[in-house]
C-alpha cells in the first residue's frame, strides 16, 4: 500500500474543526495555544465558538491549517504515515508540515500573513472567481486568452476549472464560456481574484517573509501546486510558495502524478470531501478515506489492519 496525505484548501472550514481531538488529548490543546501565539489570534474562539471571522481569509487560513495539523498529528501518533503528500492551495502548507519542511508554528504564522497579503493585494470588490463545468483546459484558455485580466486559477479535475481575475473581465468571460459549451459557469463567493497575476505583489511580499523561515529537510516528497512536480529538495520550497499565490493550482495533474507514483490510498486530512470528489473524477482507481474526527482515525486503523 502506498499512502498520500492530501489536504483541502479554503472553503471547507467550519466552527468545531478538530474540537474532539483537542478535548480528548492535552497535546492537541497545547497546539491550540501555540497556534494562538503564532497567528496572534485566539484560536480557541476562532475554531470552537460561533463567529464570522472563520470565513475571513486572513483568519480562515491559519484556522484551517491548525485544525489539519492537529488531525495530522493524531494520524502520526496512531502510527499512520504517508509516503508522499500534497495540498490544494492553502493545503500545501499542511503538506509541508507533515513532510517535515515547516514547523507547526511557522505553518500557522505564515498562513496568517499569506491570508492578509492575499486579501489586501486587490481592493475589495474588484476581483472574483468562477467555476467552469464541462470544458477542457484548452477550451477555457481559448476564451480567457482573448480577454484581458482573466485567467485559469484552478485545474481541479477533468471538466472543472476555476477562472479568476478582475470582476468585469470574469463577468465578460462567463457567457462566452457558456457559449463555448460549458454545462455551467458559477461565480464563487470569494473575496478576491486568487491565483491570478493580480496577486504577484502579494507573492513577492510573502517571499520576503519566507527569507527568514528555516525549512527542514523533506522526510517525504511533496507535490507543489505551481508546477505539479514532486519536490524532494527544500531549496525549491520558498520560490514555489511565492509563485503559488499568483499561479494556477495544478491539482488534476498532481493527482495523475500521484497515480503514476503508485499511490493507491489517499487520506483526506481535514473537514469536507473536496479532495475525494476530485479524485473520483480524475483517478478513480485511488481509494480516498476522509479523516476529520477521532472516530475516523479509529476506523482508518481498522481498515488498514
Amino acid at each position: 500500500m502506498s499512502i498520500a496525505f492530501c489536504y483541502p484548501g479554503q472553503g471547507v472550514q467550519h466552527v468545531g474543526m478538530a474540537e474532539e481531538f483537542v478535548k480528548s488529548d492535552s497535546r492537541y490543546a497545547g497546539m491550540i495555544t501555540e497556534a494562538s501565539e503564532a497567528a496572534e489570534v485566539d484560536m480557541n474562539k476562532l475554531l470552537f465558538e460561533p463567529n464570522e471571522d472563520i470565513n475571513i481569509t486572513e483568519f480562515t487560513q491559519p484556522a484551517l491549517v491548525t485544525a489539519c495539523c492537529i488531525i495530522t498529528d493524531a494520524l502520526l501518533n496512531a502510527g499512520i504515515r504517508p509516503d508522499v503528500t500534497a495540498g490544494l492551495s492553502l493545503g500545501e502548507y499542511c503538506s509541508l508540515y507533515v513532510a517535515g519542511a515547516l514547523s507547526f508554528k511557522d505553518a500557522v504564522a505564515l498562513t496568517r500573513i499569506r491570508g492578509r497579503l492575499m486579501s489586501n493585494a486587490v481592493p475589495a470588490g474588484e476581483g472574483t472567481m468562477a467555476a467552469v463545468i464541462g470544458l477542457t483546459q484548452e477550451q477555457v484558455e481559448a476564451v480567457t486568452d482573448t480577454i484581458e485580466n482573466v485567467w485559469p486559477a484552478n485545474f481541479n479535475c477533468p471538466g472543472q476549472i476555476v477562472i479568476t481575475g478582475k470582476k468585469e473581465a470574469v463577468h465578460e468571460a462567463m457567457p462566452k464560456l457558456e457559449k463555448a459549451g460549458a454545462k455551467k459557469v458559477v461565480e464563487l463567493n470569494v473575496s478576491g481574484p486568487f491565483h491570478s497575476p493580480l496577486l504577484e505583489s502579494a507573492g513577492e511580499e510573502l517571499g520576503k517573509r519566507l527569507e527568514s523561515v528555516e525549512f527542514g529537510d523533506l522526510k517525504i516528497p511533496y507535490f507543489a501546486n505551481a508546477n505539479a512536480s514532486k519536490i524532494t529538495d527544500k531549496s525549491q520550497i520558498k520560490d514555489l510558495l511565492e509563485a503559488q499565490v499568483s499561479s494556477p493550482v495544478r491539482w488534476e495533474q498532481t493527482l495523475y502524478e500521484l497515480e503514476k507514483m503508485g499511490v493507491d490510498t489517499i487520506i483526506e486530512v481535514g473537514p469536507g470531501k473536496t479532495i475525494a470528489g476530485f479524485v473520483r473524477k480524475t483517478v478513480p482507481s485511488i481509494k480516498v478515506i476522509g479523516v476529520a474526527t477521532p472516530e475516523d482515525v479509529d476506523s482508518l486503523l481498522e481498515k488498514l489492519g
